[in-house]
């Protein structure tokens, strides 16, 4: 068998895996895929959350978070063995999950959301200890988890930074 026929024959990831791996196309955006589905994120959820009640807003977060994580995982898996990439720099669905986890119980302001956006991009690149080991979890969960990890140090700093008073000055 000839090998370029067994990449024409090599199977494409599903549709929906595909608009979800890379947050409707954000993924394909140039450059900075992952900042620019972080971006996205912040905007379209920033958009969303100033619609829902302000005391449903935490729940809103956490189960927005859940939820792209639970879809995520499974998309982001399909669309890497489809590419034969471990980790597409195209699939963002992480960046989102991460993104929003970041932004869990943080108030609506234009102090606040872009000092999500900037901390979870700091902690997502830099990715400290014990992040970077989450990247070594299979497929779809190592692409997603690692990026959750970060949002998880961006939420802890932001949320100091909103005890002590810092983004409300």
């Amino acid at each position: 068998m000839d090998p370029s026929s067994e990449v024409a024959n090599k199977s494409a990831a599903p549709l929906w895996a595909t608009l979800v791996a890379t947050f409707f196309g954000a993924g394909r955006l140039k450059p900075g895929p992952g900042t620019c589905g972080s971006l996205a994120t912040v905007i379209l959820w920033a958009l969303a959350i100033s619609q829902i009640p302000t005391p449903y807003r935490v729940w809103a977060t956490v189960i927005a978070a859940a939820a792209v994580t639970l879809i995520g995982i499974p998309a982001a898996t399909l669309v890497a063995r489809a590419s034969g990439l471990k980790d597409p720099q195209f699939v963002v669905i992480d960046e989102v999950a991460g993104q929003l986890v970041a932004l869990i119980a943080v108030p609506l302001a234009w102090k606040t959301f872009p000092a999500g956006f900037i901390l979870f991009r700091v902690f997502d690149m830099w990715k400290p200890f014990p992040i970077r080991r989450l990247e070594r979890l299979p497929e779809g969960t190592g692409i997603v988890v690692d990026d959750l990890g970060a949002g998880l140090y961006a939420l802890a700093i932001m949320h100091l930074l909103l005890h002590f008073g810092l983004l409300t000055r």
